[in-house]
């Protein structure tokens, strides 16, 4: 299975622990015999996406900003397993996910389809997928971690996944990620 592992943590000491989970990820789908691409967004020079749809019109696929985000979006068209590790910010990714994910549209399609009764766009390429969205939080809070599923939740129906998990680790519950890992990968295996 090729698994894509997005570090979306800042490069300060607030990213420590999303590094931590990031590796602790990339070794587990190692050791089970995945193929791992890994990408640590902060330090990549991705620019917004600029809604010119230019990547659905002009040139169907590839996006018209060339920057460090075309390899990102090429191991995202290869892989069955999306790992998305974030600083959760009132609920929400951090600039760099969010940046990174915005720019994911070249790999859905112009057109529409009805899932859940919703309109959505089908994906490029067609490809049983997972998500698997890890979060960090100094502490407990509740409100933005019921925030942080239910946009996990939307994103991944965005990306048509079957399957779909998230959790957020408090400070000092970054080394529960393995053991962690091995059964969302298991559950990723049997699904995809």
């Amino acid at each position: 299975m090729n698994v894509l592992i997005l570090d979306g943590g800042p490069r300060d000491t607030r990213g420590a622990a999303c590094r931590k989970i990031a590796a602790a990820a990339a070794g587990e789908a190692r050791l089970k015999g995945h193929a791992v691409t890994a990408f640590e967004l902060d330090a990549l020079a991705i620019k917004p996406c600029q809604g010119c749809f230019a990547c659905w019109l002009k040139h169907p696929g590839t996006c018209a900003i060339k920057d460090d985000q075309e390899p990102v979006l090429r191991a995202m068209a290869a892989s069955e397993l999306q790992v998305w590790i974030t600083p959760v910010t009132f609920g929400g990714y951090s600039p760099a996910l969010k940046k990174a994910l915005d720019r994911f549209i070249p790999n859905s399609l112009p057109f529409f389809t009805t899932r859940r009764g919703e309109a959505h766009h089908p994906q490029r390429y067609q490809k049983r997928r997972g998500l698997i969205v890890l979060g960090t939080l100094p502490a407990a809070d509740p409100e933005a971690e019921g925030i942080f599923r239910h946009l996990v939740g939307r994103n991944a129906l965005n990306l048509d996944s079957v399957l779909t998990e998230s959790h957020v680790f408090h400070d000092g519950e970054e080394d529960g990620i393995a053991g962690r890992m091995k059964g969302l990968l298991q559950a990723a295996e049997a699904a995809i």
